[in-house]
């Protein structure tokens, strides 16, 4: 099993910037990728960033340029560093997890409770 905690939103001003962290705990030798997706009220939870394990991270069209994914593999923990905040960015932001399949398994995708982003205009 793999545990992701969440951190690092908050309430701030169009312009400004966060870091959101996910430290991943557990068996954590089993991931293969991790990712952000974001979920605002009324609508569908999309992509943010992914970053499959020794590939380039996707961004979504609407972040690229003012949101930067990285990691820090000692710590376990994968941050989103977002810059130039726009109201339209306000959402719940999810830290995802996949784990690979194995001969005697599927795949296992793993969440963290989310934490909260406002940006006020």
């Amino acid at each position: 099993q793999v545990q992701l905690v969440e951190s690092g939103g908050g309430l701030v001003q169009t312009g400004d910037s966060l870091r959101l962290s996910c430290a991943a705990s557990g068996d954590t030798i089993c991931i293969s990728g991790m990712g952000w997706y974001r979920q605002a009220p009324g609508k569908e939870r999309e992509l943010v960033a992914a970053n499959p394990r020794g590939s380039s991270t996707l961004y979504a069209d609407s972040v690229k340029g003012r949101f930067t994914f990285s990691r820090d593999n000692a710590k376990n923990t994968v941050y989103l560093q977002m810059n130039s905040l726009k109201p339209e960015d306000s959402a719940i932001y999810y830290c995802n997890a996949v784990c690979s399949p194995t001969a005697t398994r599927a795949a296992d995708h793993y969440w963290g409770q989310g934490t909260q982003v406002t940006v006020s205009s």
